[in-house]
């Protein structure tokens, strides 16, 4: 108790002694001190100016991170395409176009956004290239980057069988809806293009194509004749392309190629005619082909032009057509045989023979085969007439041969 009161004694004793105050005065408020005075330093204009850009700075750095969240996030997310959808690139097109179509056509929300993130991920010389895409339903627009960037646009295909002409290629890449571009006026030589498969991209001019058959048959030409048997009577690369573009026209079955080459090769050995039916067809209708109804007469086979090798001796001046790989390898390594002739076997093949009367025989039978389907027998014979070599590579017709009409 005593200690109490002797400290609250000492508390009042530090406050100093207390003044009685009246009811009034202890109901008047206290007055509050003033608050300090602003510095001159504070009151600057530049200091002031300083806070505003300080300010400033603090809330456009805010807008920037949301922005770039928002960018981000917008590049990442699924895209409003609903369905897959072609978008065509065309050559040369910039950035802003690019963005621009893609917006336009409702496979990305925003071209800025494209536009701008796009070009943060493009190094030093990279751009979007040329063609045509398939977009995915709901693709972002990273994804689209990333295809765009890639080059992997859709391919499409033209495709020329072996045997072709050049006019019949020619009339191909015509028909073809994507290809685009004029032909060359001048076809290039016959058997100078490589019938093959070829993969273009939309935009792709058909004499694109046209260099890259001639370039592949130039190099397969190449490899195959450097890799020929060394006794074949064959002077050049030009009439090896001849004779093969004859043996491809002559069969369409694999296995006789090769046999056919040997049979065309030992005629020219032995100073033989050619005979070869795709030789009078060549002469008669050029790079434009036979009409499918129209049958070869005994009649053509005495046509005087340059590429009837029923006429002609040796070689035609130019090939028939453009052969293929497995013609150009029958020719450069034929079958070693005695064979001189061949006639159709009536399934689509041929039959072969190293005599006359061999070949009388299987011309006898095929005669027979044509008759009882009610051919006209005025039809040539598929495969070189009964004869035999004579003199000076003339051709002998054997007593006792019956004429047709």
């Amino acid at each position: 108790m005593s200690d109490t009161t002797n400290q609250s004694s000492d508390t009042q004793a530090q406050k100093g002694p207390i003044i009685p105050k009246s009811p009034s005065e202890a109901l008047r408020p206290e007055r509050v001190p003033e608050p300090p005075k602003r510095s001159k330093n504070a009151r600057s204009q530049i200091v002031l100016f300083l806070n505003f850009i300080m300010t400033m700075t603090v809330l456009v750095c805010v807008l920037a991170v949301i922005g770039f969240y928002y960018a981000t996030s917008t590049y990442q997310s699924p895209g409003p395409l609903q369905t897959n959808t072609n978008f065509i690139v065309r050559n040369g097109a910039g950035l802003a176009e690019i963005a621009s179509n893609l917006e336009r056509n409702a496979i990305i929300s925003d071209a800025r956004i494209f536009r701008y993130l796009t070009a943060t991920h493009l190094s030093a010389g990279e751009s979007l290239k040329a063609g045509e895409y398939e977009i995915k339903a709901r693709a972002s627009m990273s994804d689209i980057m990333e295809l765009l960037k890639s080059g992997k646009s859709i391919l499409y295909s033209v495709s020329f069988p072996e045997g072709l002409t050049v006019r019949q290629m020619f009339d191909r890449m015509l028909q073809d809806p994507v290809l685009e571009g004029d032909l060359p006026a001048a076809l290039p030589m016959e058997g100078s293009l490589r019938p093959d498969t070829y993969k273009f991209s939309r935009g792709t001019k058909r004499s694109e194509i046209i260099e890259q058959m001639a370039a592949a048959q130039q190099k397969l030409v190449d490899q195959i004749w450097d890799k020929r048997d060394s006794t074949l009577p064959l002077r050049s690369k030009e009439e090896f392309v001849i004779l093969a573009s004859i043996v491809e026209k002559e069969t369409g079955v694999p296995d006789e190629r090769a046999h056919v080459a040997s049979v065309f090769l030992n005629r020219l050995g032995k100073g033989m005619r050619l005979q070869s039916d795709p030789t009078i067809i060549y002469g008669l209708f050029g790079g434009e082909g036979k009409p499918a109804d129209r049958p070869i007469y005994q009649s053509d086979l005495k046509r005087d032009t340059p590429y009837n090798t029923y006429v002609i001796k040796g070689l035609p001046p130019t090939p028939i057509a453009n052969p293929g790989k497995d013609a150009l390898e029958a020719v450069a390594n034929p079958w070693k045989t005695q064979d001189l002739y061949f006639v159709a076997d009536g399934t689509g093949g041929h039959v072969f023979a190293a005599t006359l009367e061999e070949h009388n025989a299987n011309v006898k039978r095929w005669r027979q085969l044509e008759a009882d389907k009610g051919s006209d027998p005025n039809i040539a014979v598929d495969g070189q007439p009964e004869e035999q070599p004579g003199e000076n590579g003339a051709t002998v017709v054997p007593p006792k041969k019956k004429k047709i009409n």
